[in-house]
C-alpha cells in the first residue's frame, strides 16, 4: 500500500466527530468558564474537565469509527508524550501539588488539540494524519515545558511565568541589596505589636480608631520597597519593624525603619526552603520580647537575635532537636513567649527553650501535623499552651509540656484557635470542615471537653477569623462570612477578598481586609448584614501576608514589596 494514500474509509460510516467535540467545549467550560462565574468551583470544574478527557480517550478508542492503527497509536502517542515531557518541565511545575496540576492543566490543552486535529485532518493522506496528530499531541504536552509557576492562588489557579523569566527574587538579587543602616532613631508610636496577629494572637488592634472615609483621606504611602519571598508578617516598636524573607540560598531576618522602609539589621542563616504551591522563605512571623527576636525558619531555625543590632544570642536546630523533618509547605510556627520559656511548634510537635540561654526545657506530645502555631490561653483559670495538629486540639502545661487535656477532630490546621467571652474554644481543622465551639471544663476526674456545635457557616482555610461582641468574621472560603456564636448559624455572607487576611478595630466595629489581590477594605463587623465602607489598591500581586497596624502606620506585605500608608485617624487621634 503506498503509505502516502489516503486510507480508505468504509461507505457511510465517516469518522463520529460530534462526542469529541461536544466534550472538549464542555471539557472547556467546565475548566475555564465556570470559575469565572464561581470561582470557588474550581475543583469542581478541574475534576470535570479530568473527566471529558477521559471520556474523550474513551470515545476515540470504541466510539470514533477511526482505522485501529490509529485508535491505539492515540493513546500510545499520548504516554510517551507526556512522560517524555514530564522530564522536561521546569521544577516548579514537576514537584509539589504542581505535578498534579501538570494533569489538571494539560488534559484540556491536549484534548483541544487533538480533537481539533480529528476535524482538520480528515482529508489528510495517512502518513500526514499520523505527523499531525503527534504535532498535535506534543504541542499539548510540550507547552507546560515552556513555563515555571510562581506558586497557587488560593484558589489552587496556577501563577504561570515563561520559563527564562527571572523570578521576582531573582529581579531583587540583581539590584543588589541596600546597605543597614545599623541603627535607628526610637519612635513612640503609643502601642506595639508583638508579633504574629498582636498581643494575644487573635487580630485585636485594641486602641486605634481610624478615618473610615477613604475617598476624601485615603491612606497615605509613605513608601514601598522590594522584599525577598516569604509569607512572615511583622513585629513592630519604637519605630523599627521586624520580618523574615529569603534572598538566595539566606533565609534572613530583617529589621526596618517604620517611617522610611531603611534596611536596619539583617540576620542571615544560610538555609532556603522552596515549594512549588507557596513559593521559596519562611512561613512564620518574629516574635519581639524585652528588647530580643524570637524567629522560626521554614527549615526549623530557631533564633534569638538582639532587637537592637540583630546579633546572635543564641540558636537552635528545631528539626532535630524534635527528630520532625519539614512539613510539604515548611515549618510555619511563629515564636510563642510564655513566661521565661520560647515555644514552638515543629508541624505540631511542640518544643520549648529558656528563654535566655536557649537550653531545651521540654518536648510536648508528638502531635503529627499542622501549621498553626502555639497559642497562650488561660481556661478554667488555668494557664496553658494550645496547639492545633492533625488530629485536632490539645492543650498542654506551659511548666513542663504535658498533656492537660485533646479534642479530636481530623485535618491538617493552619489557624489559630479562638477564645469566646463565655470561655469557649473555637477551632477549624481544614479548608472544608467548617468551625467548631468546643466547651472545657476541668472536674474532679480531669479536663473534659464538649462539642457545642460544628457550623459550615463559616469555613476558613489558612485565613484567620476574629472574634467580636458575639460573633465570629472570617473567610469562608474566598467570601466574608459572619456567624452567630451562641449557635454557630451565619447572619451573612458578602464580598469576594480571595484568600486575604484582617484584623479587627473593635472600637470602631470594623474589619480592615487585604484581600489576596493586595486590596485594602475596611468591612462592618456587624451581624446585621455586609457593608464595605472603603477600598484602596496597596499591593499588585498574590497577598497572603497579615496586615500590621500600629499607631496610624499601616504595614502591608506579600511575598514580593512591601509598603507603609499612613492612616487619617477618627476624632483627631
Amino acid at each position: 500500500m503506498n503509505p502516502s494514500a489516503k486510507e480508505p474509509r468504509t461507505p457511510g460510516h465517516p469518522l463520529r466527530l460530534w462526542p469529541g467535540i461536544v466534550l472538549v467545549v464542555t471539557q472547556w467550560l467546565a475548566r475555564f468558564g465556570l470559575p469565572l462565574i464561581v470561582p470557588a468551583a474550581v475543583p469542581i470544574g478541574a475534576m470535570a474537565a479530568l473527566l471529558c478527557g477521559l471520556g474523550i480517550v474513551v470515545w476515540w478508542m470504541f466510539f470514533s469509527r477511526a482505522p485501529r492503527a490509529e485508535r491505539f497509536g492515540a493513546v500510545a502517542l499520548l504516554v510517551v508524550l507526556m512522560v517524555s515531557a514530564w522530564f522536561l518541565l521546569h521544577p516548579s511545575i514537576a514537584t509539589g501539588m504542581m505535578g498534579l496540576m501538570f494533569i489538571v492543566y494539560s488534559v484540556p490543552v491536549i484534548s483541544l488539540a487533538f480533537v481539533v486535529w480529528t476535524v482538520a485532518s480528515r482529508g489528510l493522506s495517512v502518513r500526514a494524519r499520523w505527523a499531525s496528530m503527534a504535532g498535535a499531541i506534543a504541542l499539548g504536552c510540550g507547552v507546560w515545558t515552556l513555563v515555571q509557576t510562581a506558586g497557587m492562588t488560593g484558589n489552587a489557579e496556577s501563577e504561570f511565568m515563561w520559563r527564562w523569566a527571572d523570578t521576582p527574587e531573582e529581579r531583587l538579587l540583581a539590584r543588589g541589596e541596600v546597605a543597614a543602616t545599623g541603627s535607628v532613631a526610637e519612635a513612640d508610636l503609643g502601642s506595639t505589636w508583638p508579633g504574629f496577629r498582636g498581643v494575644d494572637r487573635n487580630g485585636d488592634v485594641p486602641g486605634e480608631r481610624i478615618a473610615t472615609d477613604w475617598a476624601a483621606s485615603p491612606p497615605m504611602e509613605l513608601w514601598r520597597r522590594p522584599v525577598g519571598p516569604g509569607w512572615s508578617s511583622f513585629a513592630v516598636a519604637n519605630g523599627v519593624f521586624y520580618t523574615q524573607e529569603q534572598r538566595g540560598e539566606e533565609e534572613v531576618v530583617s529589621a526596618y525603619e517604620l517611617t522610611t522602609g531603611e534596611p536596619v539589621w539583617r540576620h542571615r542563616d544560610p538555609v532556603r526552603f522552596w515549594e512549588s504551591n507557596a513559593g521559596p522563605g519562611p512561613r512564620g512571623t518574629p516574635t519581639l520580647h524585652q528588647g530580643r527576636i524570637f524567629s522560626f525558619g521554614a527549615t526549623g531555625v530557631l533564633n534569638a537575635l538582639r532587637a537592637e543590632d540583630g546579633s546572635r544570642l543564641w540558636s537552635r536546630d528545631v528539626a532535630a532537636d524534635t527528630g520532625v523533618n519539614p512539613p510539604t509547605w515548611g515549618f510555619a510556627s511563629s515564636p510563642l513567649v510564655a513566661g521565661d520559656l520560647v515555644v514552638v511548634a515543629a508541624s505540631g510537635a511542640l518544643a520549648a527553650y529558656d528563654l535566655d540561654s536557649g537550653e531545651p526545657r521540654w518536648l510536648g506530645p508528638n502531635l503529627k501535623g499542622g501549621y498553626s502555631s502555639p497559642h497562650l490561653l488561660t481556661l478554667g483559670g488555668v494557664e496553658q499552651i494550645l496547639q492545633l495538629r492533625g488530629k485536632g486540639l490539645v492543650s498542654v502545661a506551659v511548666a513542663d509540656g504535658k498533656l492537660l487535656w485533646e479534642h479530636d477532630w481530623s485535618g491538617d490546621p493552619v489557624l489559630q484557635p479562638a477564645l469566646t467571652d463565655q470561655g469557649d474554644v473555637l477551632i477549624s481543622v481544614n479548608a472544608g470542615s467548617g468551625i467548631r465551639r468546643i466547651a472545657v471544663d476541668q472536674g474532679s476526674e480531669g479536663w473534659a471537653t464538649e462539642e457545642l456545635w460544628t457550623s459550615r457557616g463559616l469555613k476558613p482555610y489558612f485565613s484567620d477569623f476574629v472574634v467580636h461582641r458575639g460573633h465570629a468574621y472570617g473567610f469562608d472560603g474566598r467570601i466574608l462570612s459572619c456567624i452567630e456564636l451562641e449557635s454557630g448559624e451565619r447572619q451573612w455572607k458578602g464580598g469576594r477578598y480571595g484568600s486575604g487576611q484582617l484584623v479587627l478595630l473593635p472600637r470602631q466595629d470594623l474589619l480592615l481586609v487585604i484581600s489576596e489581590q493586595g486590596e485594602l477594605a475596611l468591612v462592618q463587623a456587624k451581624p446585621d448584614g455586609f457593608a464595605e465602607v472603603a477600598r484602596f489598591p496597596a499591593l499588585a500581586s498574590k497577598t497572603w501576608n497579615h496586615p500590621v497596624l500600629v499607631g496610624d502606620h499601616l504595614l502591608v506585605r506579600n511575598d514580593r514589596e512591601m509598603a507603609a500608608f499612613r492612616l487619617a485617624m477618627a476624632d483627631g487621634l
